[in-house]
């Protein structure tokens, strides 16, 4: 069977209105494997947009060559409900506005009733569980409550994406560099992918906190093997957050580089025939998360920075001077935000107006810091 295009209804919307997502499913008859793709589940990071529209005419193409070796199911926009969010003239979709917060936290964790459901039924054949377990996320899936628009669109995105093999969340960030969040467990299996992309930073942790998507889909595997240790089950969905640098790098040539790096991976991980030849050399070496710094503002005011993305910092460096205009005496109205670590500066913020608490830069280093404990999201 060739490509198919299927809409999916969202249920308790407003009366008047119907949101849908729509997927683009290659190659549903292959058994080389099921790779999942979606963008901007934070709907205001417009990059992933863009280079999941030139991703799509690429397989378009494979497949009228009958290149494509697996299924791969795209989803070229994830979140219609943020979609539609503006207030007045600006875009508003990283949150839901009707209260149902970070659209991209709190995902569900589908383990305990996964566990649930395989106790007694797993055996010593490797291959007999992978089948088991992903047929037990279906049904646990399916399960789910609906409650609101929100649960709608996080059990559809679930249900499509849940049974693959590699699932990537591409989102941005604001003012960035190119980089990957990954499972510890699943380094160094996707350094072809960090490299084909060209990413300054791999960010691993095995539980990074706050429920985000791509763990939705890759941690319950690592908490049934933990629950059933005497099994073989291998960490089978390779699951990550890919940031496609930040919120203004929305270009043709951008997207169709990140694209082509995309189509690669995909080759290289054996869903489309073709050789893409040697992944690239790699621009950096995996970090763990906790070693990535958050500075945060320390006060209101104007951000004036004093470093750009790829720079590297020393621990006691300024970062940014930060503003106070109401202060009285200009010279005591600059307070300097200093590195805490020494690192890549891997991302800034885009509007320099900011308040108490919000974060400033990341800084990526290679020492676990005292401040970040393990399973904390970098920011909520």
């Amino acid at each position: 069977m060739g490509k198919a295009v299927e809409r999916y209804s969202l249920t308790h919307g407003s009366p008047g209105t119907k949101r849908e997502v729509l997927v683009h499913r290659y190659g549903q008859d292959a058994t080389g494997g099921k790779a999942y793709l979606q963008a901007s589940i934070h709907a205001d990071e417009t990059p992933a947009l863009l280079t999941l529209h030139h991703l799509l005419r690429l397989l378009d193409r494979a497949e009228r060559d009958s290149a494509i070796t697996g299924e791969i199911v795209i989803v070229p926009y994830a979140n219609p409900i943020g979609l539609d969010q503006f207030v007045n003239a600006g875009h508003t979709g990283r949150y839901e506005l009707a209260g149902g917060g970070n659209f991209n936290r709190n995902w569900p964790d589908l383990s305990d009733a996964v566990i649930e459901r395989l106790r007694g039924q797993l055996t010593d054949d490797e291959s007999a569980n992978i089948a088991k377990v992903r047929q037990a996320l279906r049904e646990t899936v399916e399960s789910l409550p609906v409650a609101s628009e929100l649960d709608s669109l996080r059990k559809t995105l679930a249900g499509l994406a849940i049974d693959s093999d590699i699932v990537l969340d591409l989102h941005c960030d604001d003012d960035a560099l190119m980089h990957l969040y990954i499972l510890e467990t699943h380094w160094p299996d996707a350094s072809d992918l960090a490299a084909e992309l060209g990413c300054r930073a791999i960010l691993l942790s095995d539980d990074s906190g706050g429920g985000p998507f791509d763990e939705c889909c890759s941690t319950p595997w690592l908490r049934l093997k933990a629950a059933f240790p005497d099994r073989p089950i291998p960490p089978a969905c390779l699951g990550g957050t890919v940031e496609l640098r930040g919120r203004p790098d929305v270009s043709e040539e951008l997207a169709h580089s990140d694209a082509q790096g995309l189509y690669r991976t995909l080759q290289h991980k054996g869903f489309i025939a073709g050789d893409p030849g040697p992944a690239p050399e790699a621009l950096c070496e995996a970090t763990l998360l906790t070693a990535c710094e958050v500075l945060k503002s320390p006060a209101t005011g104007v951000l004036s920075y004093m470093v750009a993305t790829g720079d590297i910092v020393r621990k006691g460096d300024i970062v940014a001077w930060l503003i106070d205009p109401a202060a009285e005496d200009p010279e005591a109205g600059r307070q300097a935000i200093r590195a805490g670590t020494d690192g890549l500066v891997l991302s800034r913020r885009v509007k320099k107006y900011v308040r108490a608490g919000w974060s400033v830069a990341k800084i990526v280093g290679d020492v676990p810091l005292q401040s970040r404990a393990p399973g904390a999201l970098l920011e909520q």
